[in-house]
């Protein structure tokens, strides 16, 4: 039996960014109608929606479908958290590394879905410093918890393959509200995100 894979996207947009494919692959000179090339546009038309899929969910919607009355008010943190996006500069991903931490006023949430809101809004043209407010900022303003803290760590690859060249450089970005404005409860967090646990 051959394998088998389905994805549903729309017909029409999918074959509008298809022939914008077409042409930019033609226009940098190769022949589109070779072997390799003949369903690159397709694909790439698919990837493309698939990448962007973030502005067709809504992150406050999936906080909000696992909110729960607790009366927990501790620092829970979630780190390591992968992230895909692409920068909006260039087009090209970045990469790396989310942690976020809250400390809960009345509310927590299911832990997965601090990694669902991360990838709603990564998975849209982006620009790091951003992508970590508003996964700040949706959690705060739907949680409404006594702090929040996010700190992404990330490659970017309009830094390594051009431009700069700089292979093994890292970006951070971070943010903090509420109780993680004052400085022993931020510190907490960075000590806890840096501790490699066995």
């Amino acid at each position: 039996m051959p394998y088998e894979f389905f994805e549903t996207f729309n017909p029409e947009v999918t074959e509008g960014i298809k022939s914008k494919y077409q042409s930019i692959i033609e226009d940098l000179g190769e022949d589109i109608s070779r072997d390799g090339l003949l369903k690159t546009p397709e694909r790439a038309s698919k990837a493309m929606q698939f990448l962007t899929q973030g502005y067709n969910q809504d992150a406050t919607e999936i906080l909000k479908s696992a909110m729960f009355k607790e009366s927990y008010n501790e620092m829970v943190i979630v780190k390591d958290i992968e992230v895909y996006s692409l920068c909006e500069h260039h087009i090209l991903p970045f990469f790396g590394k989310a942690h976020i931490a809250y400390i809960p006023n009345g509310h927590i949430v299911g832990l997965s879905k601090l990694p669902r809101i991360v990838d709603v809004f990564a998975r849209r043209l982006q620009v790091q410093e951003r992508l970590t407010e508003q996964i700040l900022d949706c959690i705060n303003d739907t949680l409404k918890p006594q702090g929040v803290a996010v700190v992404i760590e990330a490659s970017h690859m309009c830094m390594m393959m051009r431009g700069v060249q700089k292979q093994n450089s890292v970006t951070t970005t971070s943010g903090f509200r509420g109780q993680f404005e004052k400085i022993e409860t931020r510190n907490e967090f960075l000590k806890l995100i840096s501790n490699k646990f066995s």
